[in-house]
């Protein structure tokens, strides 16, 4: 007989007849699994049959034709042919299974091949500047402070001198939650929480990260920042200049010279932007790209603390001097390894991270 189709079902009208078809399908199933090799191909045929538009399935939609008397002798066929599929799929899918182990253990493996290494891990770029700070500060006796990246108005802006409506408030882009609570601009807001909770002398760093509306080849609406603070009696400018220097040094691994240039900081009184000497071409260089042959490089910003902050924090200003710092790892980083756009840190580039 052929294959049985959907034209040639409306023609059965007995009992008998549907129960010829039936065992047709079975025969033909047998033999169409026979010669199959793969798992997906077997599953396809098994859906050819048994699935909801399969073969099977659409004969027995028949069974309402056939006489009550005669359902059961049908339902029983319908049963056992559907049984033999699902053992025929079975059967072949273990004999597949075994066969696959069989070459698997057949296979030849040479024990003495070497092998494979896995790659190790290692610490994000930022992660290893961020330890290399604070290996440096520690030598100098700084210890390390940190804060909550929700900060309220108050400690990140009103206790560093800058008022509600301050101009210096449109320098920061600030991302605010509400009117009272923004995301940090700074890690300034560490060193208030810092005075507030414990009386001079003071000498903390504080790096973290911070976020504001900023985004180009060398800004990021995020990025890590380290501050750093001390307070004392007889506190000096030039105390500022001698770790800055060791820091630069230090960091760079060169014998390299920082400028201040004056600028203005609501925190700081007076205030002045870090320069370092360029570490590409020492200064040396009028066709440096880097430096654009100034010899100088833009690292961060300083100053000694403003009074105000003081008044802030409950410290007699009379009593008591201090000089406060900022930069971006980021920077510092690019800087030392010519990293050329600040967003590799973030993306996750294997090429990238691997090179660190």
């Amino acid at each position: 007989m052929g294959a049985v189709t959907a034209s040639s079902l409306e023609f059965i009208v007995s009992a008998q007849e549907l129960i010829v078809r039936i065992e047709e399908l079975g025969n033909q199933f047998a033999a169409a699994i026979e010669p199959l090799t793969d798992e997906q191909e077997i599953r396809n045929l098994q859906a050819q049959y048994m699935g909801r538009k399969g073969q099977v399935s659409q004969l027995m939609k028949q069974m309402g034709k056939v006489p009550a008397q005669d359902r059961r002798t049908v339902g029983e066929v319908f049963n056992r042919v559907k049984e033999g599929i699902t053992d025929a799929v079975a059967a072949r899918l273990d004999a597949l299974e075994e066969a696959a182990q069989a070459a698997d253990l057949a296979r030849t493996v040479d024990v003495s091949l070497p092998g494979r290494r896995p790659r190790p891990g290692h610490l994000h770029l930022l992660t290893q500047v961020h330890e290399e700070f604070r290996a440096i500060f520690s030598e100098l006796g700084f210890e390390l402070a940190e804060g909550p990246q929700i900060e309220t108005d108050f400690h990140c802006f009103e206790a560093l001198a800058i008022p509600k409506g301050h101009p210096a408030r449109d320098m920061q882009d600030t991302f605010y939650i509400d009117d009272d609570v923004v995301l940090r601009t700074h890690t300034s807001s560490v060193q208030i929480r810092t005075m507030q909770s414990q009386p001079p002398p003071v000498k903390i760093i504080s790096p973290g990260v911070v976020y504001r509306r900023d985004d180009d080849p060398t800004h990021s609406p995020m990025f890590t920042q380290l501050e750093g603070l001390m307070v004392d009696e007889g506190v000096r400018f030039s105390d500022l200049h001698g770790v800055l220097r060791h820091l630069v040094r230090r960091f760079f691994g060169e014998a390299l010279e920082i400028r201040f240039r004056p600028s203005y900081f609501p925190f700081v009184e007076p205030g002045a932007e870090v320069d370092m000497q360029c570490s590409f071409c020492k200064g040396g260089d009028p066709s440096c790209r880097l430096c654009k042959g100034t010899g100088w490089l833009e690292i961060g910003g300083s100053g000694m603390v403003d009074p105000d902050v003081f008044g802030h924090v409950g410290y007699d200003a009379e009593r008591w001097t201090g000089f406060a710092f900022g930069m971006g790892m980021e920077r510092m980083a690019m800087l030392r390894h010519g990293v050329n756009d600040i967003k590799l840190y973030y993306e996750g580039d294997m090429r990238f991270l691997r090179q660190f």
